[in-house]
């Protein structure tokens, strides 16, 4: 077998890691025990299996058996110690994984009714994320997320209060769920709030829908990333406007099987996207639910889309270049990128 360098050392940053879906099974099944909450019995065999559930969200009853499972291991965070120990623990998990800069994504509205409302809600998260990364090392930021199946006015409450907390760790602005549900121009006026303010606009696109839901985040929501946005490799004139504009797509290639969005690993367009000319992100997505982190998406791309080493280490780049990182942080990863590349290659 061809020698090649381990992944899990190539540095990296992560731009798609959902909230309560970065768990440890672990940590769900200790929460669920300490707080006698009952979880379904798909994610409990799943949890102590290690096999992610059997999931396909490309209909709208499997989207809701989905939300489900991710609703039931949300509902086992109940406290600020528990949100601190989510994010240390997603922290070392980056940090295992080769990654030196983590964008967590969180709508803090799901967690407001237990840790005293939204104001609270979000000061915890990110108090707990301030404190992991100085002391993990972990360069981490949040990106607040809107539930577009919520009132576009949900979202606007949102990214105002994501705006005022721009000094202290928010940089981005999203809008997830599922993306068949609500017209992109309904949150037009949020994301203009959030651009405004200086945040990043980073919607869900492109994923359980086609091509024509990432043009809707770039006509409608002036979007500068893209969450997923794997679709657009159907419209070859939409590659060409994402990668002349230089708009990073948050690929998420395990999730995007498990999910049904591609039948198989190789079916993922990481190919087309890269000749292309579209810059990635690689993330886990819900490494709860979908059984991998990061580092498994990038062997991904080289066991089943034949990426080299010089070819991850560019995705690794364009993760770098697509994330908030100040500039000192984006040049001290870089460097170490072409660090990586250039270390002889392990020896059996």
């Amino acid at each position: 077998m061809e020698h090649v360098r381990d992944v899990t050392e190539l540095p990296k940053a992560h731009l798609h890691l959902h909230f309560t879906g970065s768990m440890r099974p672990g940590t769900v099944l200790e929460l669920a025990d300490k707080y006698g909450v009952r979880l379904p019995e798909a994610l409990t065999d799943a949890l102590t299996s290690g096999e992610p559930p059997r999931l396909r969200a490309t209909d709208e009853r499997g989207w809701f058996r989905f939300q489900r499972l991710y609703d039931a291991a949300r509902s086992c965070l109940r406290a600020p110690e528990d949100i601190q120990r989510l994010v240390r623990e997603a922290a070392e998990e980056d940090l295992k994984d080769g990654s030196g800069w983590l964008e967590i994504q969180v709508d803090p509205t799901s967690y407001a009714p237990r840790l005293g409302g939204l104001i609270p809600a979000l000061e915890i998260i990110l108090d707990a994320v301030e404190t992991t990364s100085r002391e993990t090392g972990l360069g981490m930021r949040v990106l607040v997320a809107a539930n577009r199946m919520k009132h576009p006015l949900d979202a606007r409450t949102l990214a105002r209060l994501a705006v005022r907390y721009a000094d202290r760790g928010v940089v981005g602005f999203g809008l997830s769920n599922d993306e068949r549900r609500g017209m992109a121009r309904d949150f037009d006026r949020a994301f203009h709030i959030a651009r405004e303010g200086g945040l990043l606009a980073a919607p869900h696109g492109g994923e359980l829908t086609g091509p024509a839901s990432v043009r809707d985040c770039l006509d409608d929501l002036h979007a500068s990333r893209i969450g997923h946005g794997v679709r657009a490799a159907e419209d070859p004139r939409l590659l060409k406007r994402l990668a002349d504009r230089e708009i990073t797509c948050e690929v998420c290639p395990a999730s995007n099987v498990a999910l049904g969005v591609y039948e198989k690993p190789e079916d993922v367009p990481l190919r087309t996207l890269f000749e292309a000319g579209v810059p990635m992100a690689l993330g886990a997505d819900d490494p709860l639910l979908f059984g991998s982190r990061l580092a498994a998406q990038y062997d991904i791309a080289r066991v089943h889309h034949a990426f080299t080493d010089a070819e991850l280490a560019e995705l690794a780049r364009q993760s770098v270049r697509g994330s908030a990182a100040p500039e000192d942080a984006k040049a001290r990863l870089l460097a170490d990128i072409d660090t990586w590349l250039v270390a002889p290659l392990p020896v059996s």
